[in-house]
């Protein structure tokens, strides 16, 4: 940790020639008042317009130049601005990336065009419907609170933001001790913390202590709801799910258990019954979303209209059969199969480990090595795994819909419970 608070976390990989930076910012959505609401992810793209030793253009052509990549995301918990370089060129990529984050300028002219840059993307969310549900159902999960605003803002919010807002934003809170620096590749930790100060020169004070990690253990007032976006789409798109506890319990491996058999893979059961067997739908997954002190664990399908109805009657009865009778012996040895390759196999560029290093650091304070996480996993025992699937999908079920329905009746009557 250097003055000011900085976290610098290295991890060597070998034999590659390259070398990812990530400088992760602990802001995201969830940190914004209403109206703000998409200030975290707007000011992500802002900070890349000028600096004041480097414009829009000066930029692309530096990263260009060194055939790197330069790019950035904003979460709802979390914003990370990273570069993706020849191993020789980490100095470089390291003070391009702090220069943006830290020196962005946020000058009105740039904020103007940008403006315009980030309505189109909301417009080309609403264009996409599994975009546009996945932000409908996380606003069902989590109704008021701050998790269950899109990151991406509203069309009203991004039009009356004002640019003394955002400068605002930037400068409360783009601080080192909110900051991780991650590094992985054909690195040395040492070069790396020195390149490290020189970048953050003028920024790290000393007596200054890192910002905590995200308390979990909160509780999400109200029950989840249900959504209904009309489009006219082809296709009906579903999303039901429950609430899990938060990313830092200690079930999180049995719930990467539970997700894989149900619905993450080739094999899972949603998949096996709803498309393989069926042919009710092309695209059929679960997934988890997790946060500090709450997340969800979802099923989503997209079909035919008129085939909705019989995939809610068989994605439900999976779900009671499970919550009622768990993962048979060969369900459970497969799905911890499948998470051990994940694991490892999704290691296997610099870029996937300094992703894994700095979201480590920043939501844990501290980072796992692949053999730790490994053991977590093989100490999930199939009773942990049943125990856990009774007590979630006998919650109550929140979820969304994206289709061409004029009104919650003209929905399949299975989904009128909901919400």
């Amino acid at each position: 940790m250097l003055p000011g608070g900085l976290r610098v976390v290295t991890q060597f990989v070998p034999g590659v020639q390259s070398a990812s930076v990530g400088l992760w910012v602990q802001v995201g959505s969830r940190d914004e008042v209403p109206s703000l609401a998409g200030a975290a992810h707007f000011l992500e793209h802002l900070l890349f317009k000028s600096t004041p030793t480097r414009t829009a253009t000066s930029i692309a052509q530096q990263i260009d130049a060194i055939g790197g990549e330069l790019n950035a995301f904003t979460g709802k918990e979390h914003t990370c601005y990273y570069a993706h370089v020849l191993d020789e060129n980490v100095d470089e990529a390291i003070d391009l990336v702090t220069d943006v984050v830290l020196r962005g300028r946020c000058l009105s002219d740039d904020m103007e065009i940008e403006r315009d840059v980030v309505l189109e993307e909301i417009a080309m969310r609403d264009d996409d419907p599994e975009d546009l549900l996945g932000e409908a159902f996380l606003g069902s999960m989590f109704g008021d609170h701050s998790l269950g605003r899109p990151v991406i803002g509203s069309t009203e919010s991004i039009t009356a933001m004002a640019r003394r807002q955002l400068h605002a934003f930037h400068l409360r809170r783009y601080t080192p001790d909110r900051m991780v620096l991650a590094v992985a590749g054909n690195v040395d930790h040492r070069t790396i913390v020195a390149a490290a100060r020189g970048a953050f020169a003028g920024h790290l004070c000393a007596g200054i202590g890192p910002v905590a990690a995200r308390p979990g253990g909160a509780k999400i007032p109200g029950k989840p709801g249900f959504s209904l976006l009309r489009r006219e789409t082809e296709q009906a798109h579903l999303t039901l799910g429950v609430r899990t506890a938060g990313r830092a319990e200690a079930d999180r491996w049995a719930v990467a258990v539970l997700n894989t058999a149900l619905g993450g893979g080739l094999s899972s059961r949603l998949f096996q019954e709803i498309r393989e067997t069926r042919g009710l739908a092309y695209s059929v997954y679960s997934s988890v979303d997790a946060f500090a002190e709450t997340g969800a664990l979802s099923v989503y399908a997209g079909c035919s209209p008129e085939r909705l109805a019989e995939v809610v009657d068989l994605a439900t009865a999976i779900l009671v059969d499970v919550a009622e009778n768990g993962l048979t012996a060969a369900e459970f040895d497969r799905a911890k199969g499948a998470l051990r390759g994940n694991v490892v196999l999704g290691l296997e560029d610099s870029s996937s480990r300094m992703h894994r290093i700095g979201q480590s650091e920043l939501n844990y304070g501290r980072h796992r090595t692949v053999q730790q996480s490994l053991r977590q996993l093989d100490r999930v025992r199939r009773s942990d795994v049943n125990a856990l699937a009774a007590r979630l999908l006998s919650r109550p079920f929140g979820g969304a819909v994206v289709g061409p329905y004029r009104n919650r009746r003209q929905l399949p009557k299975q989904l009128a419970t909901l919400g």
